[in-house]
């Protein structure tokens, strides 16, 4: 079991949404490093924790390092706030339950900005399919940092260049009970420490 802390209060919406700072600075994701090993592991950010082996990741809708579309932006800021669909391959058999979480490093929050938390997706569920953040047919929807649950789109300020966003997906060696229904990025990956066997990440970019 997982340590616990009491859970936070509900995320408010952030004015300045998952931009670049004006000076170029990022902060660093909160999973995987943006390269994958030749020996096909991927070293995790947590201090002291060990590499794992790689789960391959895939988004038809843009290439990793690509674009994203902008009918997947937020709405108002170009697009309808469609997920993509996104699928993945390699976890161990040891696996319990997925994570999937999209993250933006380069927001001037100097947090970052959670897009997307999904978790207890059941080990047996290798995709999910387009348009279906907000309502997914597995897993629970935790929330995001615009205030609500599931799928939240790119919004870069205009100008402000492009921003990187991480579909992170983590392959766990447990479920992960007792989580509230306004589970935070930052709560949820608190609780996932130690229960990482596997991970992958696809990313792409987004510019007003």
């Amino acid at each position: 079991m997982p340590h616990r802390f009491a859970a936070p209060p509900a995320a408010l919406a952030v004015a300045l949404l998952a931009a670049c700072n004006n000076n170029g600075s990022s902060i660093s994701a909160p999973f995987a490093s943006s390269t994958v090993a030749p020996s096909g592991t991927v070293t995790l950010r947590s201090p002291g924790t060990p590499s794992v082996p790689a789960l391959v990741v895939s988004i038809p809708a843009f290439a990793n390092g690509g674009a994203i579309p902008a009918v997947e932006a937020f709405n108002g800021c170009g697009g309808s706030n469609q997920s993509p669909a996104i699928s993945w391959s390699g976890a161990p058999a040891a696996t319990k339950s997925f994570v999937l979480t999209e993250f933006d490093p380069d927001a001037p929050t100097g947090v970052g900005f959670w897009h997307w938390t999904l978790f207890n997706i059941p080990p047996t569920v290798t995709s999910i399919a387009a348009g279906t953040g907000t309502a997914p047919a597995a897993g629970t929807s935790g929330l995001n940092d615009y205030g609500s649950l599931g799928y939240g789109g790119p919004c870069p300020p205009p100008g402000d260049g492009a921003h990187h966003y991480h579909f992170t997906v983590s392959a766990l060696d447990t479920t992960l009970t007792g989580m509230p229904a306004n589970t935070t990025g930052a709560y949820l990956t608190f609780n996932m420490r130690g229960h990482i066997i596997a991970q992958g990440t696809y990313v792409g970019t987004y510019s007003q």
